[in-house]
């Protein structure tokens, strides 16, 4: 299978944090959102709404939108899982993952931050404190959604997909400076996340298409 993403794209950051907790195997390649590389003819046949990841299964057929790339993966190799068995929990789980997929990530992503700045005339002040808004808007609800948490992690099972949205979510925020002080749960969840190895290989400055410094 080849993902094709950008180092760093929120949604293609939490595919990769999915596949690397399935110990799955893939070919990554680049698609430079920065020079507007998606909206090229080539992905386009991959993405009709010029946007990452896609992930290309072995015989050509390509998947898209983050979630629902994860949802695959799960039915395909269902070890180990990244929903739980339960339905309630597994709803709950969901939820989650869609306060950050759905309600968050999307009005404070590449393409709404370049609008604010064309549009409206913000400056990286202006386009940092809307991000900042938004994602403590979306923490806040998650924050009490997870206070409550049994163990390490959302649920009992282990890291699944709320870790694959919370972790890219909270790379965001601290780029555009937010003080995660005020959500002490998510952090412990990211933290705990973070031990393990495969959220360190995700990490968008460990992608081969990352800016060097």
């Amino acid at each position: 299978m080849i993902l094709h993403g950008y180092w760093r794209s929120s949604a293609s950051y939490r595919v990769r944090l999915a596949l690397g907790l399935k110990g799955i195997s893939v070919e990554h390649r680049a698609v430079n959102l920065k020079d507007g590389e998606q909206h090229g003819a080539a992905h386009a046949t991959r993405n009709v709404q010029a946007m990452v990841p896609v992930l290309e299964l072995d015989d050509g057929t390509h998947l898209t939108q983050s979630l629902s790339i994860i949802e695959y993966l799960d039915e395909m190799f269902p070890q180990p899982a990244l929903l739980p068995a339960d339905p309630v929990l597994r709803s709950r789980v969901r939820a989650a993952s869609l306060i950050i997929a759905a309600d968050v990530m999307p009005i404070q992503n590449l393409r709404v931050l370049k609008f604010l700045r064309a549009e409206y005339g913000q400056d990286d002040a202006g386009v940092s404190a809307w991000a900042r808004h938004w994602i403590a808007n979306g923490f806040a609800s998650l924050e009490r959604t997870v206070a409550h948490r049994d163990g390490e992690f959302f649920v009992p099972d282990g890291p699944g997909m709320f870790e694959c949205c919370l972790v890219p979510q909270v790379f965001n925020a601290v780029k555009f400076g937010l003080d995660m002080s005020a959500f002490p749960h998510l952090l412990a969840i990211h933290d705990a996340a973070q031990q393990i190895s495969v959220f360190d290989q995700a990490r968008p400055e460990q992608q081969h298409d990352a800016p060097s410094s």
